[in-house]
């Protein structure tokens, strides 16, 4: 092929391109789908945003939420992969896999929904769990309940998240200086809207999940259950704080994405103050705020 092409063949399997580049020395535990993939020649500057090129390798909501009804077309056991590896001490490795879908097919975020799928079947079961556990007396109730977690803390929660992440990044957090070769860049919305899932991952394993075998003590009124149902929510909101800073920090065109980092910092302002204020009556219990929110009749 002459010099002047795009497109060229890469003589290394996918999967193994991706093992040999991951951190620590060690093997990724991801699963790449392999096929016919085809790799950007770096020797030719990239296609722009606007061009054809670009614009052809982009999926469609249409073929988005297409490919959500046909289980066929939905890779599950990388998703879930990759799941283990956001609660793994190395989560920065998912985002290998969005450099590989930018090397291929000249985008960022995910094409395929299975990832979505499965936070949502995830907290379906959860919600009807919880629903099961407070007794909720009517199935209307619980699917409510399936509805606002469904809806509100995960769907509403994440395209505010999102859209202010992308907001900051792009008219903030943009590299300065840019070499000629290369277009200018804008971080996607699906792709701020992956790092949300991405980031959901481990405070739902921590607020859906390890906090239900702990409710006989979270809705407590005793200073142990502040304690330990501030301590859940501490970790689960300053964990997702961590992997969307990561999230943000594998795009090359960003700098100072440590901004995303900053919420920490009240995270555990509100968890000291909720300790120093419990005994003049100002200690809040999140677990049992919570819980009051969703439950109380």
């Amino acid at each position: 092929m002459s010099s002047s092409g795009i497109i060229a063949a890469d003589p290394m399997p996918a999967k193994s391109r991706l093992s040999k580049s991951s951190p620590s020395g060690g093997q990724s535990n991801l699963t790449i789908p392999t096929g016919n993939t085809n790799m950007l020649n770096l020797h030719s500057p990239s296609p722009s945003f606007n061009s054809p090129a670009a614009l052809s390798t982009a999926i469609t909501a249409q073929q988005y939420f297409h490919r959500m009804t046909d289980l066929q077309q939905m890779d599950l056991q990388s998703a879930i992969d990759q799941m283990r590896t956001l609660v793994s001490i190395y989560p920065q490795r998912v985002y290998k896999m969005a450099y590989y879908r930018k090397q291929t097919k000249n985008h960022w975020a995910r094409d395929d929904p299975a990832f979505c799928f499965l936070q949502v079947v995830m907290i379906i079961a959860s919600s009807i769990t919880y629903g099961l556990a407070f007794r909720v007396s009517s199935a209307s109730a619980v699917i409510g309940f399936v509805l606002k977690s469904v809806l509100i803390n995960w769907l509403g929660f994440g395209v505010v998240v999102s859209s202010l992440g992308r907001l900051v990044a792009n008219q903030h957090l943009m590299t300065a200086e840019r070499s000629s070769s290369h277009v200018k860049q804008n971080v996607e919305w699906l792709y701020a809207f992956d790092v949300h899932c991405n980031s959901f991952v481990p405070l739902f394993v921590i607020l859906y999940g390890v906090q239900f075998f702990l409710l006989p003590i979270v809705l407590g009124s005793s200073l142990l259950s502040l304690g330990v149902a501030n301590t859940l929510y501490a970790i689960a909101f300053g964990w997702y704080c961590y992997i969307t800073h990561l999230g943000y920090r594998a795009l090359p065109f960003l700098s100072n994405t440590e901004v995303f980092l900053f919420p920490i910092a009240a995270i555990l302002v509100l968890y000291v103050f909720n300790f120093i204020g419990y005994p003049f009556g100002l200690g809040w219990n999140a677990s049992r705020i919570v819980a009051y929110v969703y439950f109380e009749s």
